[in-house]
């Protein structure tokens, strides 16, 4: 090897240490890029099962190693699902104080909250199967409990009132079944499903059934959802009060006895704007309220 060889020979050397001692200073061993300032932490393991779990106050059999794995599997999902649990957290600041408040004057458990969060994320969203707001109702079912449904109107997206009707249907179906679970478990898979299952199958809880793929997983992520939120800092989930969204409560109400041909008129006449108004009533699904003679609705505007 010529001197010249055995120059960049020694260049390359002293370029390929000089790297290796920057990085090793500056990192954690596999960890490349660590910013231990700012990058979030984050520790995978399991969570511990050896206590005890209730579903409004129905204690889950433990001791059942099939039990054991379903709830294991749920509580890992919500667990480690990130984007969708922190979202949840922000929005249980929003809507859980009215759902408490309604559950607790129906008579029904305050771990049926969570039963919103499992349904729609606490969002008035859509199923493919049409099921519409918070608690996911269908059509009949909500013309059932009294709910509006029509083009303009859809109480299924009044929080109030959809809760309202929610907690009709769950009462109803603990007097059917007798216990919250199956209750909870009627309200995912219907009333006629799992009347047939309990027949078809001779079973006696919602433990022994062998049902489909989502009311089978639907107790136990029901159960996740309620041990992660109501205890998230033990699941690595860390929310100040200031993190959470503000529930919806500081508005005037406003009664109507006339037709609105613009809602986006009515909204600038409140001194707030359309979007607003859609905002705090989501249940007005369009541009215009068409109100017969006798009838009266109430519309927030926000202060």
């Amino acid at each position: 090897m010529n001197s010249r060889h055995l120059q960049y020979l020694n260049i390359a050397l002293a370029a390929f240490l000089g790297i290796a001692i920057f990085t090793s200073t500056d990192e954690p061993e596999g960890q490349p890029n660590y910013r231990p300032d700012k990058d979030i932490p984050q520790v995978v393991k399991p969570v511990d099962l050896d206590r005890e779990f209730d579903f409004a106050g129905e204690p889950l059999p433990m001791d059942n190693f099939d039990v054991r794995e379903r709830l294991d599997r749920e509580l890992l999902v919500n667990t480690y699902w990130h984007s969708s649990t922190l979202l949840n957290l922000k929005n249980a600041y929003k809507f859980f104080p009215m759902i408490e408040q309604k559950l607790a004057e129906a008579g029904i458990p305050e771990d049926f909250k969570y039963l919103a969060v499992a349904e729609s994320s606490l969002r008035n969203v859509v199923s493919p199967a049409g099921a519409r707001g918070l608690w996911q109702i269908m059509s009949a079912t909500a013309r059932e409990h009294g709910l509006e449904v029509s083009n303009e109107v859809d109480e299924r997206y009044h929080y109030e009132k959809a809760t309202e009707a929610a907690c009709k249907v769950l009462k109803q179906y603990q007097r059917s079944f007798g216990t919250w679970t199956m209750a909870a478990a009627a309200y995912n898979a219907g009333y006629g499903n799992i009347k047939d299952e309990i027949e078809t199958q001779r079973a006696e809880t919602y433990y022994d059934l062998n049902l489909n793929a989502e009311t089978a997983r639907y107790i136990f992520r029901l159960v996740a959802i309620k041990e992660i939120l109501s205890r998230p800092d033990e699941f690595g989930f860390y929310l100040e009060d200031e993190d959470g969204y503000p529930p919806l409560d500081n508005y005037e109400a406003v009664k109507v006895t006339e037709t609105i041909n613009n809602l986006g008129d009515f909204a600038r006449k409140q001194g707030t704007t359309y979007r607003m108004l859609k905002v705090y009533n989501p249940w007005l699904l369009d541009s215009r309220l068409t109100v017969r003679p006798g009838q009266e609705y109430e519309i927030r505007v926000p202060k």
